[in-house]
């Protein structure tokens, strides 16, 4: 085990899928309201259109496009995970709901073999500290991208010590199941810093895009496409 001060100098990856049953299990039983509507709240904030072509890309449970569709019920969303059993719980929530306008699939975020420039909205809450290949993500998301579209995506950056990791997961998941921890704690580690997120946008040519700290471990990428 690392020391507890060391500096993390380098990303620690994990698996880019939550397909375990005790990890979405675990996930299904968390509560995210707060941060997600947070996360929704923002972008409708952002892109202030009350009807819109939408893609989630790593829509795990489903929370994100559900919240969405709930406040901006004209949207029609395309939500794509590539665990079959997140989208199973996503399934049964919009019924619960009983929500119209959303279409679950099953895909890899990086070659989602949807059609290119077919998306008004690309957004992802979380997923930017599960992908490796995070140059091939960007550039699914610049594909998928209409000219001139949005794209907005609010995800963890990587602290700067051992401890700060330590200090935040206690301070943000202490209360949640040991699992639960673990995985947080997990992702900070696997997080991109701020400088590193501005690289891969130059790097895949989406230098329209602005990179914000919004929380002591948040970052928002967003911005329109270039026309």
């Amino acid at each position: 085990m690392p020391a507890m001060d060391e500096r993390l100098h380098t990303r620690q990856p994990e698996p880019e899928l939550m397909d375990l049953p005790h990890e979405v299990e675990a996930y299904a039983q968390a509560d995210f309201t707060t941060v997600n509507q947070a996360f929704v709240n923002r972008l409708l904030d952002v892109v202030r259109k009350p009807a819109v072509r939408a893609l989630d890309l790593g829509t795990g449970p489903g929370d994100i496009p559900l919240q969405i569709k709930q406040l901006a019920p004209n949207w029609q969303i395309v939500a794509v995970d590539g665990a079959a059993a997140m989208l199973d719980l996503a399934r049964l929530a919009q019924k619960r709901l009983g929500l119209t306008g959303i279409e679950w699939r099953l895909a890899d975020a990086k070659a989602t073999g949807l059609p290119g420039g077919s998306f008004d909205v690309v957004c992802s809450n979380s997923i930017i500290h599960h992908v490796g290949d995070i140059g091939a993500f960007w550039r699914e998301v610049r594909r998928l991208t209409k000219p001139g579209g949005w794209i907005f995506m609010r995800d963890l950056f990587r602290p700067a010590t051992l401890q700060a990791a330590r200090e935040i997961t206690r301070r943000h998941a202490g209360t949640e199941s040991p699992i639960l921890q673990q995985e947080f704690f997990r992702s900070l580690l696997a997080a991109y810093t701020p400088d590193e997120v501005k690289n891969q946008l130059q790097d895949a040519g989406l230098t329209t895009l602005q990179v914000l700290t919004v929380t002591d471990r948040h970052i928002d990428v967003w911005g329109r496409l270039e026309e």
